[in-house]
């Protein structure tokens, strides 16, 4: 685009986890994302797939399987505890030692009021639900072996578990095992070698299906104990599988990266009857497919590759809308960098610790698209590991680069960083107010003379810093009365103001000379992804998770022109079907009609001064203007001004100076990184 100086930084070495679990919750459109370093994203699929929240993990944290339970999310793992997640404090609510070992399985019952685990000594042990925990009720037979999976009976009155070699269904009013289904070892195995029984499904016409580590999906009579088909689908292991709501068809994930789908259909013979039938076999993910979930309309997986893959039945689906586009996530949402606009530092957060790099210097200058000899290589100040046991959940570095702070679930922590030429001293901050204890999101103000923190219910706890000390000053809290917590802080550089936005759908701004709300942005049906206050204009931008912008003047209290412009055209309806959210939003410090809008795999530059693309527009035109002569070039132009062709764009950041900092991740990066497919930890010692 030819603006600005870029520094493209590929030093920030992200490795996002493999998803180890999956459970979507029909009644809300909500998909509860469990990653191997215990962290659980929750997705909502109702808007645009928007990842709402993040809770994170922590050191020995281990979730094997999700549930829900209404609009309770439930876990275990192989550290033998239950626990149930608080959605409005984005932590463990509370954690129940099951005393069976390790839990590999977790099931509830269509009724809703009761929970099964299978674990590793062998029993099932069922658990009631109750308004605000869970209590013990009662084990199962005990068997020989860990119980690996475990569904229960639509009726709730059968529990059908998987074990090694075999399925046992349980009477659950006797508690007594009533059949035992055998599972062939198949051809060309070791008899020494036993078959892992990885995931069951019960249906409600007493057909058990079940998936295992010999390759073979296989089709049980539920009633009678036999064996009705079986199926091979994979030399390696079938690891989940999943059931429509309406039972007619299933699909299977291995560990070759491939999702087989089965469906009921009659038969072609001369006796109509139906049979479970293999219809197709999708490749989605390169590694193990860990997890999966069959919608309405589309197959979610997940798996050691760490994609969250969402791909659509396009029998199920109107063709050439957006929810008929594949999507593949990876990447968190939420910020993991952090940028010291005036001294030229960037912060990476890590689940363990934070890294302080300085941006290198170039010789010189050049023509736009010209690649500058480096001077000065960029340089890691700074490695900063956290302490205690929880991940770290959010980070912030102040615009002159002299404080840095981090927040886990369980505290706050705030250091001061001085550096003179390459001599670099940091210095905890020991005493700060007992109210700063954790927060859902931090940043500091232009001047870097104030830390806010996001915590319950809305609320942004505002603490004044200064030399080495940290003072309270304020909370600044909605009339709204929401209880989700502020996903978005954005300080204008004048100072005055603060935007909030929360999972709720509400923006709000506060002037931080009076510390008090100024106004609330109308409602929106949409979750804000980006906001960010313009250091010139003081007009607040907001992006949602539909793509929609908004432009509001906070001194005006309403919409700018430019933006009831917007909405009464309408965006591009490529710009709407881009299947990624504005994750960033920045400024030309020298172009005031500049806003600068990032996704994952496209930079975008809205140029205010120009005309707004309508239909018959090429929308992604800013390679072909340049061989237009100058007077063709003029009248193609128009204001959204889209670079494409980034690997993974994790943040975009304008600096004072006019150059902007691009931080990439390549994808293929993560990828080669991964073990081979086969190797994984099947069970704990």
């Amino acid at each position: 685009m030819g603006e600005f100086k870029v520094h493209r930084v590929r030093f920030f070495d992200y490795m996002p986890c493999g998803i180890r679990a999956l459970a979507f919750n029909r009644d809300t459109g909500r998909l509860a994302v469990a990653r191997d370093h215990g962290s659980v994203e929750l997705f909502n699929f109702s808007d645009n797939y928007c990842q709402e929240k993040v809770i994170p993990g922590r050191d020995g944290r281990s979730i094997e399987a999700l549930c829900w339970v209404g609009s309770r999310l439930f876990s275990v793992g192989l550290d033998g505890l239950i626990t149930e997640y608080d959605w409005d404090n984005l932590r463990p609510k509370y954690t129940v030692e099951a005393y069976g070992g390790p839990v590999w399985s977790i099931s509830c019952n269509l009724q809703g009021n009761l929970l099964a685990v299978g674990c590793e000594d062998g029993t099932v042990k069922v658990f009631e639900i109750l308004d605000d925990r869970i209590q013990f009720q009662r084990n199962l037979d005990r068997q020989k072996g860990r119980i690996i999976s475990v569904s229960w009976h639509p009726s709730g009155t059968k529990i059908a578990v998987g074990m090694m070699d075999m399925i046992r269904i349980f009477d659950f009013e006797t508690g007594h095992a009533t059949h035992r289904l055998l599972v062939e070892r198949g051809v060309g195995t070791a008899k020494n070698r036993e078959v892992v029984v990885w995931s069951l499904a019960f249906l409600s016409d007493n057909t058990v299906v079940s998936g295992d580590s010999a390759g073979k999906v296989q089709i049980w009579d539920g009633l009678t104990g036999t064996l009705v088909r079986s199926h091979v689908v994979t030399k390696w292991d079938v690891l989940s599988l999943s059931v429509a709501h309406d039972e007619s068809s299933l699909i299977a994930g291995t560990s070759e990266g491939t999702v087989v789908q089965f469906q009921f259909l009659l038969s072609s013979g001369e006796q109509q009857y139906k049979e479970w039938v293999r219809t197709r076999t999708l490749k989605s993910h390169s590694h193990d497919v860990r997890a999966l979930f069959l919608t309405d309309t589309a197959i979610i997986s997940g798996g050691m590759d760490t994609q969250l893959v969402v791909r659509p039945l396009l029998d199920k689906v109107e063709k050439h809308t957006a929810e008929s586009e594949m999507r593949k996530m990876v990447f968190p949402l939420k910020s993991l960098v952090s940028c010291a606009k005036k001294a030229g530092l960037l912060l990476f957060q890590f689940p363990d610790s934070l890294e302080v790099w300085r941006l290198g210097e170039s010789e010189g200058n050049g023509k736009p698209g010209d690649r500058l000899a480096v001077k000065r290589k960029p340089e890691k100040l700074i490695h900063l590991k956290r302490k205690g046991e929880d991940h770290i959940c959010c980070s912030a570095l102040s615009p002159c680069g002299s404080w840095l702070a981090y927040s886990t679930i369980s505290s706050v922590r705030l250091y001061r960083v001085q550096h003179s030429g390459n001599n670099i001293s940091i210095t905890k901050i020991s005493k700060l107010p007992k109210i700063l204890s954790s927060a859902h999101q931090l940043c500091f103000s232009a001047d870097s003379t104030k830390l806010f923190a996001s915590s319950t219910q809305s609320s942004v706890i505002v603490t004044s810093i200064c030399q080495s000390e940290c003072k309270y000053l304020h909370t600044l809290q909605p009339k709204s009365g929401s209880r989700q917590p502020a996903h978005l802080l954005a300080p204008s550089d004048d100072g005055k103001w603060l935007a909030t936005a929360n999972t709720d759908y509400e923006v709000h701004v506060y002037n931080l000379n009076k510390l008090k709300l100024h106004c609330t942005v109308p409602a929106y049906g949409s979750c804000p992804t980006a906001i960010a206050i313009h250091p010139v204009t003081n007009n607040l931008v907001i992006v949602h998770a539909d793509k929609q912008v908004f432009e509001f003047s906070l001194g005006q209290k309403e919409y700018t022109d430019w933006s009831r412009k917007l909405q009464k055209q309408g965006l591009h309806p490529l710009w709407l079907e881009r299947d990624t959210p504005i994750s960033h939003i920045a400024f030309n410090p020298k172009n005031p009609s500049h806003i600068i809008m990032q996704d994952i795999y496209m930079l975008c530059v809205i140029d205010q001064s120009l005309p707004l693309p309508d239909l018959r527009t090429r929308f992604y035109n800013q390679t072909s203007l340049k061989d237009l002569p100058e007077s063709q070039r003029v009248r193609y132009s128009h204001a959204f001004k889209i670079c494409k062709g980034f690997q993974d764009v994790l943040s975009v950041n304008a600096l004072e100076d006019q150059s902007l900092v691009i931080v990439e991740r390549p994808l293929l990066d993560i990828l080669s990184q991964l073990p081979a497919p086969v190797l994984r930890k099947k069970f704990a010692t």
